[in-house]
């Protein structure tokens, strides 16, 4: 396995299965939660998601000579989250022409998160959900890796405050937000 390269995936990544944990999301409103965001503001995500907003839920973006170690890789869905999100800035112009609010949420803290935004000229807020109130108030599944809880790769879609559509597992996460974009082109609310 290639576990240096963070814009590669291996060939041989396990396929997270469908194991229920997000069946309850579909029609939930989202709470009122206030996240950091990158750039050192604050969101309420309830209030974001009043518009048509996509948020993308992943474990986290790895860094420049970070290596990641094989026992990360056999974890299903935690490997691709660098390919997940640059995918999504290659698509930025098409969420934006559809008037899509895009946010990826992680357990990063901020300063993670503005390095990856240098780094990659991400063009979209991250919001850290650090202390994981987000992901627990939704009841979003976790894994534990090295005795840190990461939340599992989902995406959600949220319009009127509420979840209309729940992407969960996301394989593989490169190709997911063509995905994610030809949904909401078929079924946009916001229209």
């Amino acid at each position: 396995m290639n576990n240096t390269n963070l814009f590669a995936l291996p060939d041989d990544l396990p396929v997270p299965q469908d194991d229920g944990a997000c069946n309850h999301l579909i029609g939930r409103e989202i709470p009122s939660i206030t996240l950091s965001r990158s750039g050192g503001e604050t969101v309420n995500v309830r209030d974001a998601a009043q518009k048509l907003t996509v948020f993308f839920f992943y474990p986290e973006t790895g860094k420049p000579g970070m290596e990641l170690d094989q026992e990360w890789d056999l974890i299903p869905g935690a490997r691709g989250c660098t390919p997940e999100l640059c995918e999504v800035r290659d698509l930025a112009e098409e969420f934006r022409m559809l008037d899509v609010q895009v946010f990826g949420v992680s357990i990063q803290p901020t300063q993670d998160h503005n390095e990856f935004i240098a780094r990659t000229r991400f063009p979209f807020s991250l919001l850290s959900d650090q202390n994981l109130t987000l992901a627990s108030a939704l009841k979003l599944p976790t894994f534990i890796y090295r005795e840190k809880a990461f939340i599992k790769r989902v995406t959600l879609v949220a319009h009127r405050g509420r979840i209309i559509k729940v992407f969960y597992p996301v394989f593989p996460p490169d190709k997911h937000p063509k995905e994610v974009l030809r949904w909401i082109q078929t079924n946009n609310p916001a229209r």
